[in-house]
């Protein structure tokens, strides 16, 4: 059972903005040096015990979507944020698109991922799939 305190904190991050919490993260990996992003190592090196290097080029899978530049149009681009990011509310859609560039998916299946960035980049904004 998490002690009161740690529930306090639990608490009072639930009732962040998405531009506090992203502030919030970043402070996070700054302070104690670490990444949010999740490392994977890949499984064939991992399984035969051959450094990366060696293992076969294969297709990724998933996708980090970045928003690069929201373009001329930014009402269009909230739209089309708002349609590809389920539960996304028209505030946090317009801050992401104020503040690109910004991550939109952070492992996106390939094609969720195209869809995206061919939604986003119908509305005019600039996306890069990494």
């Amino acid at each position: 059972m998490a002690s009161k305190g740690l529930e306090d904190i639990v608490k009072q991050i639930s009732e962040l903005s998405v531009k506090d919490l992203a502030a919030l993260v970043k402070k996070l990996e700054e302070e104690f040096g670490v990444s949010a992003a999740i490392a994977a190592a890949p499984a064939a090196a991992v399984s035969a015990g051959q450094p990366a290097a060696a293992a076969p080029a294969e297709e990724k899978s998933e996708y980090k979507v970045t928003l690069k530049e929201s373009g001329a149009n930014k009402m269009q681009v909230i739209k089309a944020l708002r349609t590809v990011v389920q539960g996304l509310s028209i505030v946090e859609a317009k801050e992401k698109v104020e503040n690109a560039p910004v991550v939109i998916a952070e492992a996106a299946p390939k094609e969720d991922a195209q869809k995206i960035k061919e939604e986003l980049e119908k509305a005019g904004a600039k996306v890069e799939l990494s």
